[in-house]
């Protein structure tokens, strides 16, 4: 049987080609740095863990769950953006549980788009956004997030046909690749042009804990009109190192909650119901455990900002994500780089061309390995004399 034309449409996954690559080298029995990778090291928290064992011994959690999850979760949900954002959410009708934030992303096109229309995706961006255009065939077109204007877009740069046209504009705060953040301002911007071209905005707010230097990243939510014209995506990969529990939510607008919910009521009968409990204990706990890992975070960072700025690699420090996106050296293309840095050194690291053609000149770098991994690392590359001190 053949493939649909759907699947046949799907782009490469950008990450499992990088994965390849590094597991060949890793069975050659090379020591690889793997710095290029966005999945968390840390484990998940203790409580965590422990409410998942309690829930999971429960017999009434081996039943189905709600289709559209439990309404304790949906609450706890609410609870935790009123605590963190002072955002009012109503749990039955502005929040939709999700299997992780990427499924939401990718399933809000099928839920709100009709074959054809067009969506506004970010480039660099995180390649998964296209995953959505061939499955629910329709448009898209890139708008450019640059380094002049803090890896934020330029409206202004957006065309009258595309401002008519666009029914779903997608951003990502702080920014995957580039650990770029977004002021209130600019949110208020982004309500205003939503209104006024009555584009639904879609923003993936993976990374919502993680700031630097005391800055707590801004949510969409916050902006007065936002839940008029748009949704947030939330994870509790990244806060709680839950990568591979899939769990996560959409809140805001009601008719894009409904929509969601709609679809989901065809696809899925909801999250297993005690990783649903473990998500509240996560929402409504002890939060020790977030400050404490954003400050592993941000140590990180810092080490990896002086050891790139010891040898001569001029960088910019990220503001939030764990994410920091490097200039790569004139003389290379982002994937010759990060092939000869796997080659030479041993080191593994995104090539920025994969997030999008606004990405070319850079590499993303993970800070998902420890200080001294990412001493060495730098030290690896120090030895192959790209830079200038």
């Amino acid at each position: 049987m053949k493939l649909s034309r759907r699947v046949e449409k799907l782009p490469s996954q950008f990450f499992a080609s990088l994965a390849a690559k590094v597991t060949a080298a890793v069975k050659e029995g090379r020591d690889i740095i793997n710095l290029g990778q966005g999945n968390p090291d840390q484990p998940t928290p203790p409580h965590i863990i422990r409410a998942l064992q309690e829930s999971a011994e429960d017999p009434i959690t081996h039943k189905y769950s709600p289709f559209r999850g439990t309404d304790e979760l949906k609450q706890a949900a609410a609870q935790f953006y009123k605590r963190e954002y002072n955002v009012d959410l109503d749990p039955a009708s502005e929040i939709a549980i999700l299997f992780g934030s990427k499924i939401g992303l990718v399933e809000l096109p099928l839920a709100v788009m009709n074959e054809g229309e067009l969506m506004l995706l970010p480039d660099p961006g995180y390649p998964d956004y296209l995953s959505s255009v061939p499955l629910a065939n329709v448009t898209y077109e890139t708008f450019a997030l640059l380094e002049e204007n803090n890896f934020s877009p330029d409206y202004s740069a957006l065309t009258a046909e595309q401002k008519k046209l666009a029914k779903l504009l997608y951003l990502n705060y702080p920014n995957n690749p580039t650990g770029a953040v977004a002021t209130k301002e600019f949110f208020e911007e982004t309500v205003a042009l939503a209104e006024e071209n009555n584009i639904g905005i879609v923003h993936d707010f993976a990374y919502g804990a993680i700031g630097f230097d005391g800055y707590q990243p801004v949510s969409f939510l916050q902006t007065k009109g936002a839940k008029d014209v748009g949704v947030e995506l939330y994870t509790l990969s990244k806060t709680y190192n839950m990568a591979g529990w899939r769990v996560g939510f959409a809140a805001g607008n009601q008719d894009m909650i409904e929509a969601i919910n709609i679809l989901q009521d065809h696809l899925f009968v909801s999250l297993f119901p005690a990783v649903q409990k473990a998500a509240e204990e996560a929402l409504l706990g002890d939060q020790g455990c977030v400050t404490s890992l954003v400050e592993r975070y941000e140590q990180r960072r810092n080490t990896l900002m002086k050891e790139c700025r010891r040898i001569g690699w001029e960088v910019t420090a990220p503001k939030g994500s764990f994410f920091a996106w490097l200039p790569v050296p004139k003389t290379y293309t982002s994937e010759e780089f990060a092939d000869y840095l796997l080659k030479e050194a041993d080191v593994a690291v995104a090539a920025g061309n994969g997030f999008g053609k606004s990405g070319e000149g850079y590499v993303r770098v993970g800070l998902l390995v420890d200080d001294d991994r990412i001493r060495e690392a730098i030290q690896r590359i120090e030895k192959l004399q790209l830079f200038q001190k």
